[in-house]
């Protein structure tokens, strides 16, 4: 149990470290670039330019999305070039997540995925099944595809590839023609088993 003498230690390390904050926060040396205070390097100031290259996140309405657009006809020659190596000629052959079809460790449309499973134990994980907005697939190609270059790839390359993952899900028309608009308009299978939260951050 606390004595006297340790509540009183306790008070005063609390009141210390919080004096100390307060000047820290309220020192002109703030404005300094780089911060140096009491001999401590506590890093740069980040612009507003430096934050807007990195805030690129893509939200299920239209914020942050690029200029551009694409068909499914482009996609198929891009995904040969940029994608099947990792996924497969169909999106469904691994070894890296499986593009095409529902969750799960079978569907009659696929019978033989329990054996790709076996070999590749990522494949019960489909972007079909997982991801509730379409502009999510857009997000992540364009931030993260494809993995040996990641961010390479043009708005409309992002596009095309978007469209073609859609299209290979059956889940728009083999003519659309792809863009900021029309993506929002996009329903995934996932969204009726999914909940939005924080869905009226937008930056």
């Amino acid at each position: 149990m606390f004595n006297h003498f340790d509540q009183f230690i306790t008070w005063l390390l609390l009141f210390t470290t919080s004096f100390s904050f307060s000047i820290l926060a309220s020192s002109p040396l703030l404005a300094d670039d780089p911060i140096t205070i009491w001999g401590t390097n506590l890093g740069t100031p980040v612009s507003e330019f430096d934050i807007q290259k990195h805030s690129i996140t893509i939200f299920p309405d239209d914020a942050h999305l690029s200029p551009g657009q694409d068909r499914v006809e482009q996609g198929g020659l891009l995904y040969k070039t940029k994608c099947l190596m990792f996924h497969g000629e169909k999106g469904i052959e691994g070894p890296a997540a499986r593009l095409v079809g529902n969750d799960g460790w079978f569907n009659f449309s696929d019978p033989l995925r329990v054996l790709r499973i076996r070999k590749y134990p990522i494949l019960p994980i489909s972007v079909d099944g997982l991801w509730s907005h379409a502009t999510t697939i857009y997000d992540y190609i364009r931030r993260a595809m494809p993995q040996y270059a990641p961010k390479s790839l043009t708005s409309d390359e992002v596009y095309t590839l978007t469209t073609y993952i859609l299209y290979l899900n059956d889940l728009v028309d083999k003519n659309i023609v792809l863009d900021k608009q029309s993506i929002l308009e996009v329903t995934m299978p996932a969204k009726q088993r999914s909940i939005s939260v924080g869905s009226d951050i937008t930056t």
